[in-house]
């Protein structure tokens, strides 16, 4: 596992209790459960110690921008055959951190986003005395006035790059493809530039009796679900490219071998179907998955069973209903039950 590997292993650590207790357990550290992580005691490469070090503040910010990219990768892809699978080891993704799949692009992309976000985030809200707002938007611009605290992405975006990519000096690509390195820090930009790119323009009014006379405006970052979709279209339409560590190439793989938009995700290796367990990529297959038989979508029956059928079981839901307000004061409810049907893959 290289440097990068690392750094994003590090992100998502502490994300679950078991992930932070094997880290130290590796490290030979033992902690009481009280004792938060530190520069020191996390598993850090030597520039991304100093690095922490220097901006200790920064630790809350990097662990809510793991969460936040871990639960957003599960909410994308809940309905689909990857389902954006975690596990409690070190690497949290399993295999499809280090495959160069499809997958592996969106891991990438939504970590670097996350972190951006979530540091963004709490410069904004003024948690640390080295950022805050964005005071370059300043002025009037044509029918408005800058407010002058926009969201601060450019500092969120430079941490994220310091602290992800320290080691990577040039992940341009050419006519002879990519190496490991470089595609990853490739689509670790997609990842920062979709936070910048779903942007917004919020605006407030003022004037006499609500006219708009004065119009302050500021750019705002969108909720996180809403730069998870903008990621999830471009892993839909992500590019094969060529892997230059690899002397030879498959036959039946036809890579990409136009120059890649900045925008697009890339990757190296086709993704497997996920429909049967396989131990050695770490794919669990679909049996006993959840599917939607009236769906025509990747939830469908026949899309996430991989026509292997279904099975059908009966449900009883029991929840309270007709709720009302009794003066003084409580709510009464009644309980209702419904049964419902249940369709699971086999």
């Amino acid at each position: 596992m290289d440097s990068r590997m690392c750094a994003l292993t590090f992100l998502l650590v502490c994300v679950c209790p078991l992930c932070c207790k094997a880290s130290w357990m590796r490290l030979g550290v033992s902690p009481s459960p009280a004792d938060p992580p530190s520069c020191l005691s996390l598993p850090l490469t030597p520039p991304q110690r100093a690095l922490c070090l220097r901006r200790p503040f920064l630790l809350p910010s990097i662990s809510d921008g793991a969460r936040l990219a871990v639960t957003e990768c599960h909410s994308q892809f809940r309905h689909e055959r990857w389902n954006c699978s975690t596990s409690d080891d070190k690497s949290v993704f399993g295999s499809e951190l280090t495959s160069g799949s499809k997958e592996t692009a969106f891991i990438y992309a939504v970590l670097a986003a996350g972190l951006v976000h979530a540091v963004t985030r709490s410069c904004s809200r003024g948690n640390m005395t080295e950022c805050g707002c964005d005071a370059r938007l300043t002025g009037t611009d044509g029918m408005f006035e800058w407010g002058g605290c926009s969201d601060s992405v450019r500092y969120g975006s430079w941490f994220s790059r310091k602290f992800i990519d320290h080691n990577v000096r040039n992940s341009t690509e050419s006519r002879g493809g990519f190496t490991v390195e470089g595609m990853n820090q490739h689509n670790a930009e997609v990842g920062r530039q979709a936070v910048e790119r779903t942007m917004s323009t919020d605006c407030r009014c003022h004037g006499v009796s609500g006219s708009c006379a004065v119009k302050t405006c500021w750019r705002t970052m969108a909720p996180f679900n809403r730069v998870g979709l903008f990621l999830k279209e471009r892993y839909e339409h992500s590019v094969q490219v060529i892997d230059r560590s690899q002397k030879r190439k498959p036959r039946n793989k036809k890579p990409q071998r136009a120059r890649v938009d900045k925008s697009q995700l890339v990757y190296f290796n086709k993704s497997p179907n996920y429909c049967l367990p396989d131990g050695r990529r770490g794919v669990s297959g679909t049996k006993g998955r959840t599917c939607n038989r009236q769906s025509t979508g990747p939830d469908s029956c026949n899309l996430l069973c991989c026509g292997r059928g279904y099975n059908t079981h009966v449900v009883r839901h029991v929840q309270r209903c007709e709720c009302k307000f009794v003066w003084c004061c409580y709510v009464r409810c009644r309980r209702c039950e419904s049964m419902n049907d249940m369709h699971t893959c086999k």
